[in-house]
């Protein structure tokens, strides 16, 4: 990381831990949204609204990495999926997981895992013709699944943990990953 880099984001940990008593929001999400598009600029008194108030500067990076997620969803140049153990322990049985995006669905059913993509994601159509080669990673980094997708758009194996689905993910950074394999 260059110095600059490091100015820029401690400047923004500062912007977005500031507080300020009594603030609120100053701006309505639509001028935000027209700011960060680039459709409208703020005016001067907008600016100085925006600059007083860190509710609404934490509320603008919030739109501004909603959006920048929706555009990266919408991308047919699909580079991976990423996705957590949000459930708390309850006993039961870990049954499915799903990525953050929504695209992609890992069932464990019967001593297997099986991943599957979802219909609507907006590159299924490329990587269903491409018979994708994918991969599904724990948050350790440990291979949990690998396989070309079917014309179901889904791909499975024996679970190859010792550990039930649910305890593994727990202890390996209760987190996965759906990404492209490498071409070896």
């Amino acid at each position: 990381m260059t110095t600059s880099e490091i100015d820029r984001k401690l400047q923004e940990r500062l912007l977005l831990t500031r507080r300020v008593q009594g603030d609120r929001l100053m701006l309505a999400d639509a001028v935000l949204l027209a700011a960060l598009d680039g459709s409208r600029p703020l005016t001067q008194g907008e600016r100085a609204a925006l600059e007083g108030s860190p509710l609404t500067v934490r509320r603008l990076r919030t739109l501004a990495l909603a959006r920048k997620g929706a555009q990266a969803a919408n991308d047919d140049d699909w580079r991976g999926s990423h996705g957590m153990l949000r459930a708390a322990d309850s006993g039961a049985a870990l049954g499915q997981l799903a990525t953050d995006d929504g695209y992609w669905r890992l069932h464990f059913v019967a001593g297997r895992v099986i991943l599957q993509l979802s219909p609507e994601a907006p590159f299924a159509a490329r990587l269903l013709r491409e018979a994708a080669l994918l991969r599904v990673l724990d948050g350790a980094g440990a291979e949990v699944l690998q396989g070309r997708l079917d014309p179901d758009g889904e791909c499975e194996c024996a679970w190859p943990f010792a550990d039930a689905p649910g305890e593994h993910f727990q202890q390996h950074g209760a987190a996965f990953s759906v990404l492209p394999a490498p071409l070896t």
